[in-house]
């Protein structure tokens, strides 16, 4: 065996990983904060910013085998005595550590997505739309002014106490009783809540970062779900990011050096 060859199939050596195809147009990531970001005509923008993995590809459904097609992807790690045996067989089958969250994304097809590939920002371009979506804050036991947007009681005529009182709940005569799923008092937050088509604004790779024009559900830190969004995009917009895309696409032939002349 020669050298090459056995530098080849050391333990050491292990085979780059795949790369999920760009076409799949969704990530997990993970809210940091907000802040605010000047763009290139000076206008100000309050932006949120998404650490988004590298995700790992954990699994595919497929219909002939499930009954629909997805593609699941994981972000983060646990330790592993805090994993189950399901999770530490999927590590262990993926050759990496526990994944702390998982989750499916459907597809209408699969197109060359395998479970072990990664996925990261280079999928997405600033000035595309998407849809974020993640848990609220919990707010507790609220009253039906918080929760649903009731306006009270009135405030005069002695009536200290029913300011924000929600009213009358049920019917004397008919029912006599409270329907169910009447809007009233009751626990308030931690709901999967979707904020629609928001503009990336700017994209940093060598951090996984994505910033976007919106503030987004849910406290620093938690897990907020990256999709390309599905309302219609206007004519503007699309020709805007073309001609950025283009724009790019010259600057970099620009940096490229150019060929040395032949040799004569």
């Amino acid at each position: 065996m020669t050298e090459e060859n056995k530098e080849n199939t050391s333990p050491e050596a292990k085979p780059a990983v795949a790369v999920l195809p760009v076409s799949h147009k969704f990530l997990i990531g993970q809210k940091v904060g907000m802040t605010q970001l000047f763009d290139a005509a000076g206008s100000l923008h309050a932006v949120t910013v998404v650490k988004t993995g590298p995700c790992r590809v954990a699994y595919t459904r497929t219909k002939e085998k499930d009954g629909y097609q997805a593609v699941c992807l994981g972000f983060g790690h646990k330790v592993e005595h805090r994993a189950n045996s399901a999770e530490k067989g999927l590590a262990k089958k993926l050759d990496i550590k526990p994944i702390k969250h998982l989750k499916e994304f459907r597809v209408a097809d699969l197109a060359g997505a395998a479970p072990g590939q990664t996925a990261s920002v280079e999928r997405f371009a600033e000035g595309e739309y998407v849809d974020l979506q993640g848990i609220s804050k919990g707010k507790g036991f609220a009253g039906g002014m918080k929760r649903h947007g009731f306006h009270g009681g009135p405030a005069s005529h002695g009536a200290s106490d029913r300011e924000r009182a929600p009213g009358s709940l049920g019917s004397r005569r008919s029912l006599g009783r409270v329907l169910p799923g009447q809007r009233m008092a009751g626990h308030m937050g931690v709901d999967t809540v979707s904020v629609q088509k928001v503009k990336i604004v700017k994209i940093i790779p060598e951090e996984n970062m994505i910033l976007v024009n919106s503030g987004i559900p849910g406290a620093n830190g938690s897990m907020v779900y990256i999709t390309l969004t599905n309302k219609k995009v206007t004519v503007a917009a699309r020709e805007n990011l073309k001609a950025k895309s283009k724009k790019d696409a010259i600057k970099g032939a620009a940096k490229k050096p150019a060929a040395a002349a032949p040799k004569k």
